[in-house]
C-alpha cells in the first residue's frame, strides 16, 4: 500500500485536497475486475492527444489485446491540461488507472508521496540496457525507477538556408554548433527589416532549463524536500545570451519573445526571420506545413562549455502502487515499449523515441526529411537534469521562474534581479 505522509493537504494551482493517513487506496481496475474469474482488465490513461498518434497507441493496444486474452488492456483517453490535478483527485480517491501517463517533470512529488510503483525488477533486461543511464536517470527517484521512459523533444534551429546563403553564411555542417556560431549568423541574417531569429519564447522556462545544461547550468542540488538551488554564472548564461542577441545585436524578432513557438513558424514561412528555434517535434510540421519550394535546413545541436547537453525530460508511463496488478501493468509496458512500437508512436508525435532501437526504426520511417537526422542526433545528448528530482519543481517554474523570465527578456529586470527572483521564490516555496 502507498506511503502517505500523515494528514496533511496537496496544494497545487489553487487546489487543496486532503490526504488522510491510514486510507486503503485503490485503482480503477478494482471496479472493473470480473468476480466470475474472467480476464484481467487495466486501465491505461493515455493522454496523446494527436489524431495519429491516438491511433497508433490504440493498434499496439489492439495488438496486445488479441495476444493476451487474459490480460486486457482498456485506454482511458484523456488531455494533458490539468492533469496534476486530476491525478491528485484520483490517487487520493482511490481511482486513478493502473498505468498513467504523464512526463517526468511532473511525476516528482508523485513518486515522494508514494504512488508509483518501483519498476526496477519488472523492465526488461533488453530494454534496460537500450536506454541511456542519463534518460534512465530522468525517472529515477530514491533508487527506484518509476516510469518507463517513452518519447522526448530537444530544442533544435531550423533555418531558412537560401537567406542563409544570401548573407554569404556557410550553414553548418559539424556534429555539434556553437552559441558563438548561432549568433554570428543571426546578426548577418539581420537586415532589411528581417532579423535572424524568431524564437518564441512567451512560456521560456523549459527552454532556459534544457539549454543551461550546455553550460552546466542545473539550478538546483539535493533531492526532493531536501533541494536547495544556486543560480550562478552557468545559470545565467542561456539567458544572458539571449537577451545579448535581443537587445545588443537586435538579431531576434523583438515579437517572437512573448509567442509560443508555433505562432513564430509563420515569420519563418514568410523569410521575416531566417532561423527559429523550436522544439524538435516541429520538423514534421515544418515539413508538412511550409509553403511549396522552401528551402529549409536543420542545424546542428548548440553546444556550450560543457557540450551539446539539454534535459531530458521524457513522457513517461508508471504504475499505480496500489493497481492489483502491478506486474501485468509492467508485462504490458514492455510490449508496448519495443522498438517497433515505440518508433510508431515516437514518429507520430514526431519526437525522439528513448532507446536507441526506436530511433534507427525512426531514422527509416522518417527517411524522407532529412532534418529528422540532426533531431535524432540531438537526443544523444540529453540527460536527466537535477530539476527532476526536486518535489515542488513544477511550482517554482509556473509560479516564479516563468514570470522571472518573462521580466527578464521583457527587458524589465536585471539579471542579478532575475537571479535573486529565482533564489528567493525557491526559499518561499520550500519554506
Amino acid at each position: 500500500m502507498k506511503r502517505i505522509r500523515g494528514i496533511g493537504a496537496v496544494a497545487f494551482a489553487g487546489v487543496t485536497i486532503l490526504a488522510l493517513s491510514g486510507c486503503q487506496q485503490g485503482s480503477a481496475s478494482n471496479e472493473s475486475e470480473n468476480a466470475d474469474g474472467g480476464p484481467v482488465t487495466l486501465q491505461f490513461q493515455s493522454l496523446s492527444d494527436q489524431p495519429t498518434t491516438q491511433a497508433a497507441v490504440k493498434s499496439i493496444v489492439d495488438q496486445w489485446n488479441t495476444e493476451n486474452e487474459d490480460v486486457q488492456v482498456k485506454i482511458v483517453q484523456a488531455g494533458w491540461d490539468g492533469t496534476f490535478d486530476k491525478l491528485i483527485t484520483q490517487f487520493t480517491g482511490g481511482t486513478a488507472p493502473d498505468i498513467i501517463h504523464y512526463e517526468a517533470s511532473s511525476i516528482a512529488s508523485f513518486a515522494a508521496d508514494g504512488y508509483l510503483a518501483d519498476l526496477t525488477d519488472h523492465i526488461d533486461e533488453d530494454l534496460k540496457s537500450d536506454i541511456s543511464e542519463g534518460i534512465w536517470d530522468s525517472v529515477t527517484q530514491d533508487g527506484e525507477i518509476i516510469a518507463y521512459p517513452s518519447t522526448l523533444q530537444s530544442y533544435m534551429v531550423f533555418a531558412n538556408a537560401d537567406l542563409l546563403k544570401a548573407a554569404g553564411m556557410e550553414i553548418p555542417s559539424g556534429d555539434t554548433m556553437t552559441w558563438e556560431e548561432l549568433q554570428t549568423i543571426a546578426q548577418a541574417t539581420t537586415t532589411g527589416g528581417n532579423y535572424g531569429i524568431g524564437w518564441g519564447l512567451g512560456s521560456p522556462t523549459a527552454t532556459m532549463m534544457s539549454l543551461s545544461l550546455g553550460f552546466d547550468g542545473g539550478f538546483f542540488d539535493g533531492e526532493g524536500t531536501d533541494a536547495s538551488i544556486d543560480v550562478g554564472d552557468s545559470e545565467l548564461a542561456v539567458p544572458e545570451l539571449i537577451h545579448e542577441m535581443a537587445y545588443t545585436d537586435k538579431s531576434i524578432e523583438p515579437t517572437s519573445l512573448t509567442q509560443s513557438g508555433s505562432d513564430v513558424l509563420a515569420s519563418f514561412y514568410g523569410g521575416k526571420v531566417a532561423m527559429t528555434v523550436q522544439g524538435s517535434f516541429q520538423a514534421t510540421n515544418i515539413a508538412n506545413d511550409a509553403p511549396e519550394g522552401f528551402n529549409w535546413v536543420a542545424l546542428p545541436p548548440l553546444e556550450g562549455s560543457a557540450g551539446a547537453i539539454q534535459a531530458a525530460n521524457p513522457q513517461t508511463y508508471s504504475v499505480n502502487v496500489d493497481s492489483e496488478y502491478v506486474e501485468e501493468s509492467a508485462d504490458f509496458l514492455n510490449f508496448f515499449m519495443s522498438a517497433e512500437n515505440l518508433a510508431s508512436i515516437a514518429y507520430a508525435d514526431a519526437l525522439i523515441p528513448s532507446s536507441s532501437s526506436a530511433r534507427t526504426e525512426v531514422e527509416t520511417l522518417a527517411a524522407d526529411n532529412p532534418a529528422w537526422a540532426q533531431v535524432l542526433a540531438s537526443g544523444e545528448g540529453l540527460q536527466g537534469p537535477p530539476f527532476l528530482k526536486v518535489e515542488k519543481y513544477t511550482e517554482w517554474k509556473d509560479t516564479i521562474a516563468t514570470p522571472a523570465f518573462q521580466q527578464y527578456l521583457a527587458d524589465q529586470i536585471t539579471s542579478d534581479e532575475l537571479a535573486n527572483q529565482l533564489s528567493t521564490g525557491w526559499t518561499d516555496i520550500a519554506g
